[in-house]
């Protein structure tokens, strides 16, 4: 179906509600009591709704799904949708020849009557797209910005319209990825998690659904593991120590493992760091993922395999300060400590003033972010220029400004920044610009510069377009030949 114009919440209800083959049940846990209610208050809801459900009492909601830890997470959302979707297939086996099986599920928490919760919510659909196919899943996270909990249902009310709706019409993910806001505005929702999944879109590559939520704005910051799988960042590094490394990782090379590596070593000896709880995190910003906001999918995700390979969690943001990323991942962690490891030439900007011109409090501003109480640098070196010295955090202090040099003394003093003093210094000629141009010309030798993993992947997959120069070569020399 094409759209030629963005439909309202009440629209696209009615549609669903006059199509006769989709049908499904709702069920809702929370503040999200909206959704199915929108498809009653348009009319023709027979023609949609087999049930709806509001477990709202902990007792029933355990003895329908099952126990559960914590109400508003993905485990719980899951099984609901699990319950309801068999129930479908059991109970109406007749209906299955003529309509799509939907199950619909929310489980939310709205803000609270002192307001001082973040209001946030799984919303989730299992479906068919056509009769008697396999079911397919969609999975969202959402976090609720209104200041008021009755706006807030309003507006899951409007999200959940959106998913179901997009699902059942709009064949490209990512459409119905921008269709979820449709109405509303990332001032009152933020999507920071979006994942679909079955074999209707197993073309789909949900690490690219998380870099594009944080490309068109749906979010600031988005997730995926080591195994690819979309991660919802406040679930898993609340309270959790976090070690951050940014970077381009075009490719990751010997140095970018040995930052993360003994930066971990120090955060790990950390009096205040429990071992048990490290997080360790390979951070990509927009800004380094493409030039005048075109973005390269394709290269993003070769940097993702390689980044996956070596079993990093990758954080996307669109953060470009670091004072930003700073706040964001201490409002999350809820008061754990966070490290972040820098490359000494890093630090500059870091501390020049002019960077900070468009903040009200300037510099002083930033640094209260990102030096918080919770929050250290780790500076790993690199050689002088035209030397074979070092530069490490003291010689960075003598090149600083007398304007600066005091606020840098107090930082080092408080203990908010570190030299890497056990680098691998053999390493710190390789640069990944100049591998990067090696892989593609064919030249010989880049192997040497990243690590195994890394040459594997690259020649594995034809990562930066490895393959197109090796076959290249090959046929160059059978020419010669």
């Amino acid at each position: 179906m094409e759209e030629t114009k963005k439909l309202t919440t009440q629209e696209k209800a009615l549609q669903i509600n006059l199509s006769k083959s989709i049908y499904g049940s709702f069920a809702e846990i929370g503040a999200g009591q909206e959704v199915a209610a929108n498809f009653f208050k348009v009319g023709g809801a027979s023609g949609t709704i087999a049930k709806t459900i509001s477990a709202y009492d902990m007792k029933f909601s355990d003895a329908i799904y099952g126990q559960c830890e914590r109400y508003v997470c993905e485990d719980r959302l899951v099984k609901m949708v699990d319950k309801e979707y068999s129930l479908l297939l059991e109970r109406l086996p007749h209906r299955a020849e003529q309509v799509r099986f939907f199950a619909f599920a929310d489980t939310v928490e709205a803000l609270n009557y002192e307001r001082t919760n973040q209001g946030h919510g799984w919303i989730g659909l299992r479906f068919q797209t056509h009769p008697k196919g396999e079911f397919n899943d969609c999975v969202v996270h959402v976090k609720m910005h209104d200041n008021d909990s009755l706006q807030q249902q309003f507006a899951i009310g409007i999200v959940g319209v959106n998913l179901l709706y997009g699902c059942m019409f709009l064949p490209d993910p990512e459409a119905v990825m921008m269709s979820l806001l449709d109405g509303l505005t990332t001032r009152r929702i933020e999507v920071d998690m979006f994942r679909m999944s079955g074999p209707d879109f197993k073309h789909v590559d949900n690490r690219l659904m998380a870099m594009k939520l944080v490309k068109n704005g749906l979010t600031k910051a988005a997730m995926f593991g080591p195994d690819g799988t979309v991660l919802q960042p406040s679930e898993t590094l609340y309270k959790k120590n976090v070690l951050v490394l940014r970077g381009r990782f075009r490719p990751v090379t010997h140095v970018n493992v040995d930052m993360l590596l003994t930066s971990r070593r120090h955060f790990k000896n950390e009096p205040d760091v429990d071992k048990s709880k490290i997080v360790v995190l390979t951070e990509l910003t927009l800004n380094d993922l493409g030039a005048d906001g075109k973005i390269d999918e394709k290269d993003f995700l070769y940097r993702a395999d390689i980044i996956c390979s070596l079993g990093q969690t990758v954080l996307i943001s669109n953060y470009f300060e670091y004072y930003r990323l700073a706040d964001y991942l201490s409002k999350i962690t809820r008061g754990k400590k966070i490290a972040m490891v820098l490359g000494i030439n890093a630090l500059q900007k870091v501390f020049e003033v002019k960077t900070y011109e468009n903040i009200k409090g300037g510099i002083l501003e930033s640094f209260a972010s990102l030096f918080g109480t919770n929050i250290k640098l780790y500076i790993y070196p690199a050689w002088k220029k035209d030397s074979h010295e070092l530069m490490m955090l003291k010689d960075f202090e003598s090149q600083l400004p007398d304007t600066t040099k005091n606020l840098f003394r107090y930082l080092m003093d408080n203990n908010k920044m570190e030299d890497i003093k056990d680098a691998n210094t053999s390493n710190l000629h390789i640069i990944s610009d100049n591998v990067l141009a090696m892989i593609r010309k064919g030249d010989i030798g880049w192997e040497k510069f990243v690590p195994h993993k890394v040459e594997a992947a690259i020649k594995e997959h034809g990562l930066f377009d490895y393959p197109y120069q090796r076959d290249r070569q090959s046929v160059s020399a059978e020419a010669a030949g």
